[in-house]
């Protein structure tokens, strides 16, 4: 009798654990008009996603492989889905909005393999946003797996067309230091491709025929899993691709290790008929959480960088002081200090330094080599930022000198292992109340929110190509007409630009390396397009008397902080037009790529219809001037921006 009841007992246990298989559940937006589908098709997980009743993903694949079992197939949807509207507001100072209010609802769909439970998949569903996240829970006795790959994937509608950005093969470029989120994209492609063969960086853009555009990224990556790429396939699938093992010179694993149960982090889609929830989506940080609680107040600075126009052999004691001495009479708070100034100044005239800009109320930015073994790069200081008993020690010397920030630079790849080092960064940094830009560095997902101390990040072809190379400068206002769209949209973007400079050398004479073709109001709107708290600019102490005093001032006066970014116009890669909002002032700065002249009629109804105006504005010759303007009685006010010039208005 006992054992019949025992066999009845599992029976109903095992009844209740496996659950009723579901053919089809879905979860929507609270507007109802973005909805994702998720199912099990012939045992493979899947999902699907309209918005306004039109396809933007078809079945797409979810999943994993696992040492601890292959949870990709033969998979089971269970009927019992876990369902919750959520809602929430924060406040977040460095990122394009600073005062976010969301509304999203949940679902929880959990997926069974031999009766066991093999993982959740979370969606969050907002209006124009989807988040979603694995956890993977334990098989049997086994309380930590390795992910061996992702079956994740995001299929599109044929006709679909690409803007991407191709991921570098590892240990390639200068010094070996590649990949690090610096190539340039390609836009208006076709599907079917898969970069140089190693997939694309995050975020990716797609435009779904007419239906309207999609952005792919991901978001809450730390040390407790690696950052991931796209993999093109045929026929219009893109897949989670995870690291490539030759990543910081075969070191590290490429597959993330978990603890069970264990997440995954957040992959993000961002879908809208027009561009407008691309650019203004605050999804990368509505689904992360603080880590820690910042140590002091942190602030957000401009400042003066003399590496960009003068390079390495002037980081010197007096280049540097110059650049102090420019600063503060920017009304500037900081100056980065770029590489070998270990050599060029060394410690004891660094500490003379800083005390010299703290004076003047210039604080310094220190640069340092991340490398410990994973590429050649040469510049000093090396060989401290990624031990750390060295680093916490080199953290406290600069605390004590009163040092605002650091500049990590040359990255090894996306494994686990160099996401705990970013994090390990940030975290000593926190502790000593310094600030950390990184460069030559992945995409910072999420970080804004995760990290107080975090500043920006780099990941982007940067303003230093244009110094490089006439190549870059002949194609800046392309780039930069894509940035906003994409790289930008999901994380403050460390260009390092804005140069007022004709030519790239420290005597700004013809003759000498590359010379800039855009104008100087283009160098004004993009220090309002690209997002950035922290912001160090490529001007020089000789545009205080060389270049026009009305853009001098302007870049005195121009905020790195926003509270508001509203989508204006604009098309990837042929121009852009954003307006941005600092307490009561709006900023609309627009830039042209396109051979003809732009000529617009915007409507801007964040202004008042009699307030007067001040318009940047450039001639046919690309020669800069200052006028008055109001909006006409429609509300609209007429923008014509020359190829390679800008126009920025200010209330």
């Amino acid at each position: 009798m006992k054992t019949k009841n025992l066999r009845l007992i599992l029976f109903f246990t095992v009844f209740l654990t496996i659950g009723v298989k579901a053919e089809k559940q879905s979860v929507k937006s609270p507007d109802g008009n973005l909805v994702v589908h998720v199912f099990c098709d012939d045992g493979t997980p899947a999902y699907s996603v309209l918005l306004n009743g039109q396809s933007f993903l078809e079945s797409s694949p979810l999943g994993m492989k696992t040492n601890v079992g292959d949870f990709s197939t033969q998979m089971t949807l269970l009927d019992d889905v876990k369902r919750s509207e959520i809602s929430g507001a924060y406040e977040l100072h460095n990122i394009k909005t600073s005062t976010v209010n969301f509304r999203t609802n949940e679902a929880v769909f959990s997926f069974h393999k031999d009766g066991n439970i093999a993982f959740d998949v979370t969606f969050r569903v907002s209006n124009n946003d989807i988040a979603f996240k694995y956890r993977i829970y334990p098989q049997k006795d086994r309380l930590a797996c390795v992910v061996y790959e992702e079956a994740t994937g995001f299929a599109f509608p044929e006709g679909t067309t690409t803007f991407l950005c191709p991921q570098a093969a590892p240990m390639g470029g200068y010094a070996r230091t590649s990949p690090s989120y610096e190539t340039s994209y390609t836009v208006d492609d076709a599907m079917g491709k898969n970069g140089w063969g190693n997939g694309y960086t995050f975020p990716c853009l797609f435009k779904v025929n007419e239906n309207g555009w999609v952005l792919i990224s991901e978001t809450g990556v730390d040390s407790r899993y690696c950052a991931s790429r796209l993999i093109g396939h045929e026929g219009g699938l893109y897949s989670i691709g995870f690291p490539q093992q030759g990543e910081n010179n075969g070191n590290g694993t490429a597959e993330p290790g978990i603890k069970l149960p264990g997440e995954t982090p957040w992959r993000t889609i961002t879908l809208g008929e027009t561009l407008a929830p691309i650019v203004e989506t605050t999804i990368p940080f509505d689904v992360v959480h603080l880590k820690y609680m910042a140590s002091q107040q942190y602030q957000y600075t401009k400042g003066a960088w003399s590496w960009i126009i003068k390079m390495d052999n002037n980081t010197t004691f007096p280049v540097q002081k110059e650049y102090i001495d420019f600063s503060a009479a920017m009304g500037w708070q900081t100056v980065l200090v770029d590489a070998l100034w270990d050599t060029q100044i060394g410690r004891d005239k660094i500490k003379e330094l800083a005390q010299y800009g703290a004076n003047k109320g210039v604080g310094l930015y220190l640069w340092y080599n991340s490398n410990g073994y994973w590429n050649d790069a040469p510049q000093g200081p090396r060989g401290m930022m990624n031990r750390t008993n060295i680093r916490r020690q080199e953290m406290a010397w600069m605390k004590s000198i009163g040092i605002k920030g650091i500049k990590v630079d040359f990255f090894g790849g996306d494994k686990q292992e160099t996401m705990k080092l970013y994090e390990d960064i940030l975290t000593d940094a926190n502790d000593f109340g310094i600030m950390v830009i990184f460069h030559g560095c992945t995409l910072p997902r999420g970080w804004e929110r995760m990290y107080p101390n975090y500043a920006s990040s780099e990941a982007v072809l940067a303003s230093e190509n244009l110094h490089f190379g006439q190549g870059s400068c002949d194609h800046e206002a392309f780039n930069a007409c894509i940035h906003p769209f994409i790289r930008n949209t999901v994380g403050s973007m460390d260009f390092g630009g804005s140069a007022l400079n004709e030519f790239y050398n420290a005597d700004n004479t013809p003759n000498k390396g590359s010379h800039r073709v855009t104008s100087d109001v283009y160098a004004l709107a993009t220090a309002v397009l690209f997002q950035s708290a922290v912001q160090h600019f490529a001007l020089a102490p000789n545009n205080l008397t060389d270049a026009p005093a009305w853009s001098i001032d302007f870049m005195k006066q121009v905020p790195t902080t926003w509270d508001e970014v509203k989508y204006v116009d604009g098309y990837p890669g042929k121009y852009v037009v954003l307006a941005r909002r600092h307490g009561n002032k709006w900023y609309i700065a627009g830039i042209n790529a396109q051979p003809e002249t732009l000529r617009l009629k915007v409507k801007l109804p964040m202004l008042e219809a009699e307030e007067a105006l001040t318009v940047y504005t450039d001639d046919m010759n690309l020669q800069g001037d200052v006028s008055i303007a109001k909006l006409n009685k429609n509300m609209e006010l007429e923008l014509i921006i020359p190829c390679n010039g800008g126009t920025v208005v200010v209330n």
